[in-house]
């Protein structure tokens, strides 16, 4: 019976548990598909990986960054399929710690594509363990922050272009929040303390500024962090002890109403205060002069003043349209002296000195005549009184009229002006005299130029003397040591001993040539430019044989007005130094060329493309003896630029300079203009002969 109890009830519970079974195994089933679903949609990558580095499971997602097949990884390679072999090493790094201790800190690194591309990503990492706690797997979240990194890359070059804007500004610049510590520096300010602006940063105000300086300035960041903006000026010390003058701005920073910080500004006006001080200096010698003067011309003044006020020298009267006189008033009668009775009906002719007029009278017909037509006329001449007597007068006849336009009569003004004619001669006596003290000026200035032809012969004769005789000296103590003299040192002092005398020769050279140019007369003359050009070129090249030099002339040079000797030494030494600082290029290149200045005049350049200079150290670069490179590198005495600048603005233009250090070098120089000159047909030998 059990044997059949048993049967019956097995195949009872069997289709029971079989359709619980299935209705279970469906459900997880739904459930395991739901998660895949999920584990391969996720907006981010995950990835499994084993102790090997040998991928374990990876998500749809993260395939398709890679562009990989499921088929491809998993179970058959390890991470060196989507990483380079430096991001694979520190992730065994990281699996080994993430075995030890269970956890690491998330890592960006850089994934490759299959097509070669790559992406940057985030991934965080957590350990699998089984039921003994053994390792089996790592999980990784995989977050694609490319977009973050390439932002981050504009940021980090935007940052750098704002810190190349602020370097290159000459204003220093510098940012301090409320705590005082520095958040930004330019250049120029960090330089101020000896520092790169990345050492300023974090540094607070109080181990940068001199403690003396601190009393000083204190306040004033007080009151900007109080919210008001501070401007004055102040001395500071340099970090390398020179003293320069700076307007300074303290500007409050301002967030959600709060100050922050403050931007501190400074300028520098070191050269503003020295020119101040000089002007100072000048209006005082100016002022003096002018109180010197003022007091000769207030003597003068007195004299003339008392002669005015001794006379009454305006009058009025009235006339009509025919000259008559209508109305004679009391300042009529002091200054002429007829009485009323005298004049009353007469005609104004009586008064004018008719036989003896002044230079601009006219008939006293025609006066009228113009008066009433013009509505005014002015006259001036000589003038009677009842004595007989004349007096220089000025006369304004005025024409009067009523509403209605009708002529009422005229009014006669008359002033003396027997004064101002008197002074007058006595001004033409004044610049006679004036003209005298000129002349003795001149003769001064001529006595000036005599002793300073003096003073250059002087230096010609008296500074040559002694390098002749160094010359000599160091020749006869060549000769006296012999070609096989073993002392190489003494033959080397030798020669340094005759290079620094010619060196010295040329710099009097020049000096003198300096001096000369601000004397010598400039002889203008129409000079073609492009035959000059041909010239000094032809004779460069043959200087500099053997180097590859590319010359590039402007075929439309113009004809200018000017002294054509000068004018070719000015170009010679533009374009010696042209070839002299394009030595080091394989391939040279010197351009000549020139265009119409729009505010008047020419302006023309030479460019190369040398080895150039700084030209914001370059102060002095128009100063005699002044040179921008060491005379061990490029030779020369610093006189070529001084002396052609002196030529161009002999000739009313100007000149300056374009550079920057390996970049070349342009120089571009203006001639004004002088009248349309005439092309003219030169013969080009004309103007080779300049350059010899």
């Amino acid at each position: 019976m059990e044997t059949s109890v048993c049967p019956e009830r097995t195949d009872t519970a069997s289709p029971e548990l079989e359709r619980l079974v299935a209705l279970r195994t469906q459900e997880l089933k739904v459930a395991l598909e739901r998660a895949q679903a999920l584990y391969d949609q996720a907006p981010c990558g995950y990835l499994s990986l084993d102790a090997d580095l040998k991928f374990v499971n990876i998500n749809r997602t993260l395939l398709d960054w890679l562009g990989h097949e499921a088929a491809e990884l998993v179970d058959q390679r390890d991470l060196s399929a989507v990483l380079e072999a430096e991001w694979v090493a520190l992730m065994r790094s990281r699996m080994q710690t993430l075995i030890q201790s269970g956890r690491t800190d998330p890592l960006e690194l850089e994934f490759q594509r299959k097509n070669g591309s790559r992406f940057h990503a985030l991934c965080s990492s957590t350990p699998v363990l089984d039921a003994q706690g053994r390792f089996l797997y790592s999980n990784t979240t995989v977050v694609d922050i490319s977009e973050r990194k390439a932002a981050e890359q504009r940021l980090a070059a935007h940052d750098a272009f704002l810190r190349s804007i602020t370097d290159r500004i000459p204003s220093h610049l510098a940012y301090y929040d409320k705590d005082l510590i520095c958040r930004f520096a330019n250049t120029a300010h960090a330089t101020r303390y000896g520092k790169l602006p990345s050492e300023m940063a974090g540094t607070h105000l109080s181990q940068l500024v001199n403690p003396e300086q601190l009393p000083d300035i204190l306040p004033h960041v007080a009151d900007a962090l109080s919210g008001q903006s501070q401007t004055f000026e102040a001395e500071r010390t340099e970090a390398d002890g020179s003293r320069c003058f700076y307007e300074i701005h303290y500007i409050p920073d301002f967030q959600h109403g709060s100050v922050e910080g403050i931007f501190i500004e400074l300028h520098d006006i070191t050269d503003r205060r020295r020119t101040e001080e000089f002007v100072l200096e000048a209006n005082r010698d100016l002022e003096e002069r002018v109180r010197e003067r003022t007091a000769e011309l207030f003597q003068s003044e007195q004299r003339y003043r008392l002669m005015v006020d001794a006379v009454q020298d305006h009058c009025i009267y009235f006339v009509d349209e025919a000259g008559a006189v209508t109305e004679w008033t009391e300042s009529a009668q002091r200054l002429h002296g007829f009485t009323r009775a005298q004049m009353l009906g007469k005609p104004y002719l009586r008064l004018l000195a008719v036989d003896n007029a002044g230079e601009d009278e006219v008939d006293p017909a025609q006066v009228l005549r113009l008066a009433k037509a013009h509505g005014q006329w002015e006259t001036r001449g000589w003038r009677l009184r009842d004595d007989g007597s004349r007096f220089w007068a000025h006369t304004v006849l005025t024409a009067l009229r009523n509403e209605s336009g009708e002529l009422q009569g005229l009014s006669c003004i008359t002033r003396d002006m027997t004064a101002a004619k008197s002074l007058e001669d006595v001004m033409n006596d004044l610049n006679k005299e004036l003209e005298k003290r000129v002349a003795e000026r001149t003769q001064q200035l001529v006595a000036a130029n005599k002793d300073l032809d003096v003073f250059s012969h002087m230096v010609s004769h008296d500074l040559r003397a002694p390098l002749r005789h160094i010359n000599s000296f160091v020749t006869l103590l060549q000769e006296h040591l012999g070609e096989r003299s073993e002392d190489p040192v003494a033959q080397q002092y030798i020669n340094s001993v005759i290079k620094a005398s010619k060196r010295m020769s040329l710099m009097i050279e020049g000096l003198l040539e300096y001096a000369r140019l601000g004397r010598v007369a400039i002889e203008t003359q129409p000079v073609p430019m492009a035959p000059l050009l041909e010239g000094l070129v032809s004779h460069l090249k043959q200087e500099s044989q053997g180097r590859n030099i590319e010359w590039v002339i402007d075929d439309d040079l113009p004809v200018v007005r000017g002294d054509a000797m000068l004018l070719a030494q000015a170009f010679g030494n533009l374009l010696n130094n042209s070839v002299k600082y394009t030595r080091p290029r394989d391939k040279a290149r010197i351009e000549v060329g020139w265009r119409v200045n729009p505010v008047g005049g020419r302006t023309f350049y030479v460019h190369d493309n040398g080895v150039g200079f700084d030209l914001e150290k370059a102060h002095n670069l128009f100063v005699m003896f002044q040179r921008q490179h060491h005379s061990m590198d490029f030779e020369g005495t610093g006189t070529g630029l001084a002396l052609t600048q002196r030529i161009i603005e002999r000739h009313g233009g100007r000149i300056w300079a374009e550079t920057a250090p390996g970049e070349g070098c342009t120089f571009y120089f203006t001639l004004p203009f002088d009248g349309v000159e005439p092309e003219m047909d030169f013969p080009k030998s004309s103007m080779a002969d300049l350059t010899i």
